[in-house]
């Protein structure tokens, strides 16, 4: 498996290593398992490597990633409702992996269960997780405090076949966010100010309105169509995706009290009272779900595309060149990713779902380190 491609420069090495990533401030590292092949060298022309390890196999439908001070991930499963630990410990085939918690609350569904999960930013000393789940009538923001029982922080998020939402972090500012899903066939929640369906939410984590919220409701912003993926750069400025809308798939900055569209507007429209994505790609090639960043590098995971998108971004949030492709087709559909402590990418694949075709190893966590930036530079 390999490619070449300009503007990003990626070359692809499947099973190759830039030595161990150094330690991180949130905790070690994991012990990664080692790929055996060494890597390509790279040309004069600023050309990137990628070295890809698969660290993880057999899960069903991990939706949501997060990491833990010592630098293992919570895993989530959208249909059986378990919460996982990843690593940091290693096995012969890969990290360990063990259930940490399954939740008899969740009902799976469509495109519902157990959804996003953020990681508390105090969890060394109240060792809390946060996780967006769907029940048989809405979907809901929970915490789980330690062996604690689940304690919903906030219900009534609209709960619908395919539009679900599900995105779950912190922000840099302390708060969590979480990105919803539209949940109506028409689109009428998303512009809807009193309704939680179709918008990206801020909070406290009792449940309630973040300080400097508009109108004080715990709304950030509207017009979304289903919100699967969230995150920050290191200007602060905030990234989504939206999939699910029949022409295109969204990559979004998001801004205060701003509306970006739906249902009027499906990618860049006409209207200037309403945000334009800074990029949309083709629907039936894309449905993008999860989002990372890394350095200048912003990336999101597409479900129908079988494949990440990878943008360069000026510190002023200029997309610099066009779009450039990685995995395209080699490990099927991609859902989740997150940015890893130590500066790597994990991304976790979704063919344990119809329509995926999964192989015998499916589900899998993927970890992506970059020659020139993060884990294992040199």
């Amino acid at each position: 498996m390999g490619a070449v491609l300009t503007v990003a420069a990626l070359s692809l090495t499947a099973g190759c290593s830039f030595g161990p990533p150094g330690p991180d401030q949130a905790g070690s590292p994991p012990n990664l398992p080692r790929p055996s092949a060494a890597p390509t060298a790279g040309g004069d022309d600023g050309e990137r490597q990628v070295a890809i390890t698969v660290l993880a196999k057999n899960l069903e439908v991990p939706w949501g990633m997060a990491f833990l001070p010592d630098g293992a991930a919570v895993v989530t499963e959208r249909d059986t409702g378990r919460i996982l630990r990843v690593g940091p410990e290693s096995t012969a085939s890969g990290l360990k992996v063990t259930e940490m918690r399954r939740l008899n609350e969740v009902r799976a569904s469509g495109d519902g269960g157990l959804l996003g999960v953020a990681v508390s930013p105090d969890y060394k000393t109240d060792q809390t997780l946060y996780v967006y789940y769907s029940t048989e009538r809405d979907n809901r923001i929970g915490k789980l405090a330690g062996d604690d029982p689940l304690v919903p922080i906030l219900t009534g998020i609209p709960r619908s076949g395919q539009s679900n939402g599900g995105a779950l972090a912190f922000g840099p500012d302390g708060f969590l966010y979480a990105g919803t899903g539209d949940g109506s066939p028409e689109g009428t929640l998303a512009p809807d100010p009193k309704n939680l369906g179709g918008k990206i939410l801020r909070l406290t984590t009792a449940g309630k309105p973040a300080p400097g919220n508009p109108a004080k409701s715990v709304v950030w912003s509207s017009g979304h169509r289903n919100v699967q993926g969230l995150a920050w750069d290191q200007s602060k400025r905030m990234y989504a995706t939206d999939r699910g809308q029949p022409l295109n798939s969204e990559l979004n900055v998001i801004q205060k009290g701003k509306n970006y569209g739906w249902p009027k507007a499906d990618g860049k429209g006409t209207d200037p009272k309403l945000a334009d994505p800074i990029v949309a790609w083709p629907s039936d090639s894309s449905s993008c779900a999860g989002v990372g960043v890394l350095e200048t590098m912003v990336a999101t995971a597409c479900v129908l595309g079988e494949k990440l998108q990878l943008l360069n971004v000026t510190a002023g949030g200029t997309v610099l060149g066009s779009p450039q492709e990685l995995l395209a087709g080699e490990f099927g559909r991609l859902r989740a990713l997150a940015t890893a402590p130590d500066g790597s990418f994990w991304v976790s694949t979704s063919n344990q779902e119809d329509p995926g075709e999964p192989s015998p190893e499916d589900d899998r966590i993927i970890r992506l380190v970059f020659s020139d930036g993060g884990a294992g530079r040199s």
